[in-house]
């Protein structure tokens, strides 16, 4: 009998998805036989990998029609692919997963990467809220196996659903080489570094607006996302085009190339959401295995790991003279690089990865 076969399904673009490059490669790399499915737009990224894929080229990239047609192409997909077992990232895939699994009889496990029906850009709008919430009601207790990011999201499903959702941390595949050289170089300016989507409450324009406080420091802005013609407007109407920098979109590959350059990494949110209170973002992992210190958001899950092993600073005020202080002192103070060594012998994706097998 031949290798299980796992498709794995995600609607993101995976030239940038961590996470799901991360899992895919270490199935692939247990034996078993993985097709990774996603998308692909205009302003995708080349993505290239050791194990097959597919890219869905859609005709609606946005609105309720973006995810109506990729789960109709995806639930053809699966219901004709020959497969074991179906590994649904986010609800958004769910749906899908979930028809063409019980149709078919086969294993059905879910990845959350985050409390869906609880996101920011859902705020306000009731119905559609109401939609994603049925999917989740429907789907999710008919999964054979599920996990997340972090232990405040898995406690949520447990007390809402009753369903065991094990761990999966969404730390780095390694530790950064010695040789890793750095492509980001301003003299005597300190980089203060965001690297993620570019959304709302990601407290992005509170850094900007702090900017012109802090002396001897840039800012530089790496991704995309629904706000980064605002964030782009707001840099201009300060007048801050040398000192705030955006690079768009970078490969996983290369991304770490930049984050080692950078003296802070910044993991600010709105607590707007129960999705951002209880998050865990892949960002303060990148940022513990670069040796950057962080100033994130006194979030549960967040303060656990950056207070438990100093490697920065959790606040909630986001004034601009409080964050440029805040920022000022962090930058004239540096933290022992043995706190972030000693992190990561507890972060690390050989222990990550351990969990991930168990479920398949």
């Amino acid at each position: 009998m031949g290798a299980k076969k796992i498709i794995i399904s995600v609607t993101s673009d995976l030239s940038t998805d961590h996470r799901v490059q991360k899992t895919t490669q270490t199935l692939y790399e247990a034996g078993f036989n993985v097709l990774l499915v996603g998308r692909r737009t205009r302003k995708s990224l080349p993505f290239q990998a050791n194990y097959p894929f597919r890219q869905f080229r859609l005709l609606f990239n946005s609105s309720f029609l973006f995810y109506a047609e990729y789960n109709i192409r995806l639930f053809f997909l699966l219901l004709f692919s020959r497969a074991d077992i179906f590994l649904s990232n986010d609800l958004d895939t769910l749906l899908a997963n979930c028809l063409a699994g019980k149709l078919k009889r086969k294993r059905i496990v879910y990845d959350t990467h985050e409390l869906f029906t609880e996101v920011p850009e859902l705020n306000g709008r009731n119905f559609v809220k109401h939609i994603w919430q049925m999917i989740e009601q429907v789907c999710l207790p008919r999964v054979n196996a599920s996990y997340t990011v972090c232990q405040s999201i898995a406690d949520y499903y447990q007390t809402k659903y009753h369903i065991k959702m094990e761990v999966v941390r969404n730390v780095p595949l390694c530790t950064l080489q010695e040789n890793v050289v750095s492509k980001l170089s301003f003299p005597s300016k300190k980089i203060i570094l965001y690297q993620g989507a570019l959304n709302i409450g990601r407290g992005i324009e509170w850094i900007i607006q702090a900017m012109p406080l802090i002396k001897n420091s840039i800012l530089i802005i790496i991704g995309e996302g629904d706000i980064s013609n605002d964030l782009k407007m707001q840099v201009e109407r300060l007048n801050l085009q040398k000192r705030v920098y955006f690079l768009g979109r970078i490969s996983c590959k290369e991304l770490p190339t930049y984050t080692i350059a950078a003296d802070l990494g910044i993991c600010l949110l709105n607590n707007n959401s129960l999705s951002y209170y209880y998050s865990l973002p892949n960002r303060i992992f990148d940022f513990m295995y670069a040796k950057v210190p962080i100033l994130a958001s006194d979030f549960p899950e967040i303060r656990n790991i950056i207070t438990n092993h100093h490697l920065g600073e959790v606040i909630n005020n986001y004034q601009p003279h409080f964050l440029a202080e805040t920022i000022t002192k962090m930058l004239n103070e540096k933290i022992d690089d043995k706190n972030f060594e000693e992190a990561i012998k507890q972060f690390n994706w050989e222990n990550e990865k351990k969990v991930l097998l168990s479920l398949f």
